[in-house]
């Protein structure tokens, strides 16, 4: 970390506050000399440092003022203060989705870190511990300096049908290995980490619902990115060599990318200054609900990427000449449909935030599940319609290479022409845009992302059950049915239906 300047401002500032970190990154059998420089990490850096221009050119929007430190911060380190945080928070995601056209990282640590604010608060609350405190310096302290912080929560697993003390590895789950006065020490992994070599920091955290056969699992933990013991593997994305390759038409999206990695940890240190949980394995289910609630409308950033795609879209049949051709137009307006109604249920869910016993505010649950299933599908039609707009040439069209050859470049540039006027490579590159965000490296982002990104649809669909308040229906119902013999005690929590009928003055 000796790299990190004082305080980050600037997209430059972040990009080179990376460089000479003693990071053990493997890539292609490789280990990676500066992760800074190689050109398949780059563009997934470029993604990130657009968060921080982006707070410098729209202050409002990507950064707030933090009453722990009383800054000016970045939102993505911002404890929500507000319903209205929640929702500058998704409004700033779609943005950057618009800005970058692919994942920009930097979700999950936001999501982690609101999530910690009020689990460690209630941990204390129960146990007198001090973990809320830890935190409050730990936030103080990436808010000054205005750092990159990653959330890894995902564990490799293992036999899905055993819980972390069952498995007969038991470091398929991280886990504590051994402790002495200074702190712990961790062993494990961390899997499909999103942005992780991007990162400042790292918070180590839970993955699932804990027994208490579990306790060396539980716990909660900050480390620097390039601490002793750390590995990274680098995670492959289809296309990701054209990275490497001359030209930037093939690519798609030539500056930006995103990234996954899976993270080692091979007896990792933590001191006690930066654990947030340690043994208290029945708070790990408060811990993973909360986060998955947070990051499940954070999703709307997908709709960011789905403004680029319908554009691409557009762009494209305007390229062919069919603009206004009646089902293209209806394909576009379909995809605009499904686009807002991911968004909808987002910023639904964050309208519906309600303060916590910590004092950070938690999104509507219900909407926050509602959002993600949405994910899981709706992107997925809107890139199957944008294939259709583009046509068949987007998955066989010829290299950059044969477009700049003397001999069968003006072949291609007379046999690819679209409507008059239309330069042929802005067809190519609005083309391989389509390939790029449906079928290569930035479909990672898009659609797979979408669909197991914060949970897979089952995960959604539990959640939504557990909520849906079958037998308050039934009653509602049976009332106006004149039903008056057969009423029942509604089981379900009724917290939902009163955050959506709470008026501005009442309290829940």
């Amino acid at each position: 970390m000796a790299n990190v300047l004082k305080t980050i401002r600037s997209g430059d500032d972040y990009i080179e506050s990376l460089r000479g970190r003693d990071l053990k990154v493997y890539l292609f059998g490789e280990l990676v000399k500066e992760p800074v420089d190689h050109p398949i990490i780059r563009p997934s850096i470029n993604a990130v440092a657009e968060t921080y221009d982006l707070a410098l050119r729209e202050e409002q929007l990507a950064s707030a003022q933090s009453s722990i430190t009383g800054l000016q911060v970045n939102r993505f380190l911002h404890i929500a203060e507000s319903a209205e945080d929640l929702v500058l928070q998704n409004k700033m995601q779609r943005k950057l989705g618009q800005n970058t056209g692919t994942c920009f990282q930097r979700c999950v640590g936001m999501d982690a870190m609101n999530s910690l604010h009020s689990t460690t608060f209630e941990i204390d609350e129960k146990h007198g511990t001090e973990y809320h405190k830890r935190f409050l310096e730990f936030v103080k302290m990436v808010q000054r300096e205005n750092l990159v912080i990653g959330g890894a929560m995902t564990d490799p697993k293992g036999d899905r049908s055993k819980g972390p003390s069952e498995q007969e590895d038991p470091d398929l789950f991280t886990r504590v290995v051994d402790q002495d006065e200074r702190g712990v020490y961790v062993s494990g992994a961390k899997a499909h980490q999103t942005g992780c070599i991007n990162s400042h920091w790292i918070i180590l955290m839970p993955t699932i619902r804990l027994t208490e056969n579990d306790k060396d699992w539980a716990i909660v933990g900050a480390i620097p990115a390039d601490e002793k013991g750390v590995t990274y593997i680098y995670g492959r994305q289809s296309c990701d060599t054209r990275s490497m390759e001359e030209g930037d038409i093939d690519i798609g999206n030539a500056k930006f990318g995103g990234q996954e990695a899976l993270i080692v940890l091979d007896r990792v240190f933590i001191p006690w200054e930066r654990i947030f949980m340690h043994g208290e394995f029945e708070f790990a289910s408060m811990l993973v609900e909360r986060f998955t609630c947070y990051h499940r409308r954070s999703y709307v950033c997908k709709t960011g990427l789905g403004d680029v795609l319908i554009g691409a879209a557009a762009t494209i049949a305007d390229y062919n000449g069919v603009p206004t051709v009646s089902h293209i137009k209806d394909k576009i307006i379909e995809m605009t449909h499904l686009n807002e109604t991911i968004f909808a249920a987002g910023i639904a869910s964050s309208h519906q935030g309600h303060k916590m016993k910590s004092g950070v505010y938690l999104n509507d649950d219900m909407l926050a599940q509602v959002c993600k299933h949405n994910v899981t599908r709706f992107p997925y039609e809107i890139g199957r319609l944008a294939q259709d707009v583009a046509g068949g040439l987007m998955v066989t069209l010829p290299s950059e290479k044969d477009f700049r050859h003397p001999e069968a470049g003006p072949l291609l540039k007379k046999y690819l022409a679209g409507r008059k006027g239309v330069d042929v490579e802005n067809r190519m590159r609005i083309l391989r845009l389509i390939e790029n965000m449906t079928l290569g490296r930035n479909a990672v982002g898009y659609l797979t992302e979408s669909m197991h990104g914060a949970g897979s649809p089952q995960a959604q669909r539990i959640q939504i059950q557990r909520q849906m308040q079958v037998g308050l229906k039934k009653n509602l119902a049976k009332k106006l049915a004149g039903i008056t013999n057969d009423i029942e005690e509604p089981k379900e929590s009724s917290e939902y239906f009163k955050r959506v009928f709470k008026t501005r003055d009442s309290v829940i």
